[in-house]
């Protein structure tokens, strides 16, 4: 089944004269050489010859927020990776092995409580802290997140600086 979606495109007709050379006019584009992309990612914990403070893998369904907190923690020295949802996430933390993972909780397919289980099921996951930080500040969502294993709760709106500060006390804790 096709849908009209009411849009007309016209085009000029051939015969008309328009505004554009003649292609034989134009000038022709140079093409560039660009050196290959690797085929692999490249290692998260060293950039540029210095060592990261830590790699960040952030799982939320709002591209806005894994932006948001993607530019500033990779601005603040943190190697930050990120998902759309809770498969991609336990995909990304079993396949990178983050030092801590930022998780939503209402996401499209896994959310982020059964997610948070699941890592903390797996033995290569298991010692990764999971920083819960959600829109939810009920009670009952923030009990059943801590009982899936999250190690810290923190609700949105979450200052950039707030969730910094988190992430390196929990680096700072796994160091001990």
């Amino acid at each position: 089944m096709r849908l009209d979606t009411g849009v007309l495109l016209a085009a000029a007709p051939r015969h008309l004269p328009t505004d554009r050379p003649d292609r034989s006019e134009r000038p022709r584009a140079r093409r560039v050489s660009r050196p290959p992309v690797p085929a692999s990612l490249p290692s998260p914990r060293v950039v540029r010859g210095r060592r990261r403070a830590g790699l960040v893998l952030i799982v939320d369904d709002s591209l806005h927020t894994r932006e948001l907190y993607n530019e500033y923690l990779t601005f603040r020295g943190f190697a930050v990776i990120t998902a759309p949802d809770g498969e991609a996430g336990l995909a990304l933390a079993l396949t990178m092995k983050p030092d801590v993972v930022v998780m939503d909780l209402a996401m499209p397919g896994l959310n982020g409580i059964t997610a948070t289980h699941r890592l903390k099921q797996h033995p290569r996951t298991r010692r990764i802290p999971v920083v819960v930080l959600t829109g939810y500040a009920f009670r009952a969502i923030q009990q059943g997140a801590l009982e899936a294993g999250a190690d810290v709760f923190l609700t949105k709106p979450c200052l950039p600086e707030d969730l910094e500060r988190t992430v390196r006390d929990l680096l700072a804790r796994g160091r001990r």
